[in-house]
């Protein structure tokens, strides 16, 4: 299957430039490609994650891609999608997300043989020109008319944008003239909200080699959940892919809560998966929607994309310890993860009976509910049903010598930290 053929048949293109010359350009060589992404943050979160899937798909197909971070773009903002100007990053600040974000890239991407990623830094030649030769070489070609009728700066007019931000597509527009001069570079691809940067950087490539230039662009749909909200987001934020912002049991469990009538559409967008494997996944959440394997075959390529195989089987076993009650058999780490936005309590390390240590650390309302609750088989620690009133609670209990987990009734869990 050709790679235009592909991404149509995942919904993943929007709007292109040319699609025929597009399509036939893919056919007759191995095209090189970029997508950016502005270093605001020092993670990218899986909305940022969408048209690297679409950059990932091309490289697979043997053709050659460049990843922009943007240095130099990143230090006064892009204003696509928002409504105010941005607050402005220290160079070190910026410096140091590129960092991060160089390093999430290389977990991603292929880095070795013939169609290997190239990462480019628009800091490199950007800082090099002077204010000078951006307004003679860069600014004469464009008109204040046709920027100001790009999408993302009229939906600012009202509330006001700064020169700077408004100059943003300038510097991106160079960008893509940069990597088609020195990277070979023919193709362009962003998200929806990135058409009207897209486009100035092919009328830049034109005016400067000419009409006959062969650059193309290609933008990825808005995605949207089926209750119309932004994806991407859950109840605590964003779902990010670093570690340490989003655990990888938190990111495993995003994926396997995906609603049935996204499943489908997020298997193709976000998965290597077949045609046919798919179309089989599809059926299913049709003929035995309640055995969620289309969702749980989700979070498991995923996972495995983002994070590792070992992550990956690490969040499984904590989901599936969770499920069945079995937490003693996950480690300390695993129960950091497995439970961190549970309720949170603090004990010390002194033995205590179970009654008060359950009413000191407000579990409890009173000793009385405590040994009634105790009594009715309600309580249980680690796992275990706890029927003794008179049990001793001490740190040998703890898992790792650091988590207590206390389980009131069916489904209310209590996180312990023995400090």
């Amino acid at each position: 299957m050709n790679i235009m053929d592909e991404l149509e048949w995942r919904d993943a293109i929007n709007q292109q430039t040319d699609a025929e010359g597009l399509r036939d350009l893919t056919k007759q060589k191995a095209v090189s490609l970029y997508c950016g992404v502005d270093p605001t943050g020092d993670s990218m979160h899986i909305g940022h994650l969408i048209p690297f899937m679409v950059l990932k798909r091309f490289q697979l197909a043997g053709h050659r891609p460049v990843i922009l971070i943007g240095g130099a773009t990143g230090t006064i903002g892009d204003p696509s999608g928002r409504q105010s100007e941005r607050s402005l990053q220290t160079l070190e600040e910026v410096q140091a997300n590129v960092d991060a974000l160089t390093e999430q890239m290389k977990k991603l991407f292929i880095i070795e043989g013939d169609n290997q990623i190239r990462m480019v830094n628009n800091y490199d030649w950007t800082h090099k020109i002077n204010v000078i030769e951006f307004l003679r070489d860069y600014g004469k070609n464009f008109t204040v008319n046709s920027m100001l009728a790009k999408d993302v700066v009229a939906s600012r007019l009202e509330s006001g944008i700064s020169f700077t931000e408004f100059s943003y597509q300038i510097l991106q527009s160079l960008d893509y003239l940069h990597l088609y001069q020195h990277e070979d570079v023919q193709l362009q691809i962003g998200g929806s909200d990135q058409w009207g940067n897209i486009t100035s950087g092919l009328d830049l490539i034109r005016k400067r080699e000419g009409s006959e230039a062969k650059a193309f662009g290609l933008t990825i749909p808005l995605m949207l959940k089926a209750d119309g909200t932004k994806f991407g987001k859950s109840a605590g934020g964003a779902i990010w892919l670093d570690p340490n912002k989003t655990t990888p049991f938190e990111f495993y469990q995003f994926w396997a809560n995906t609603d049935d009538r996204d499943v489908v559409k997020h298997l193709k967008y976000f998965t290597f998966l077949t045609k046919e494997q798919i179309d089989d996944l599809a059926d299913k959440v049709q003929t035995e929607p309640h055995k969620r394997e289309a969702q749980k075959k989700l979070a498991e390529e995923m996972t495995r994309f983002v994070h590792s195989e070992e992550l990956l089987e690490q969040a499984k076993r904590i989901t599936a310890a969770l499920f069945s009650g079995d937490i003693k058999s996950l480690t300390a780490d695993e129960i950091e993860q497995g439970f961190k936005d549970m309720p949170t309590f603090e004990a010390t390390q002194e033995s205590k009976n179970i009654v008060d240590w359950l009413v000191d650390l407000g579990i409890e309302p009173s000793k009385r509910q405590a040994r009634e609750d105790i009594t009715k088989g309600a309580i249980s620690m680690n796992g275990e049903r706890v029927s003794d009133v008179g049990l001793e609670v001490t740190v040998a209990q703890a898992i790792g010598g650091r988590f207590i987990i206390i389980r009131k009734g069916k489904k209310n869990y209590s996180l312990v930290k023995m400090l």
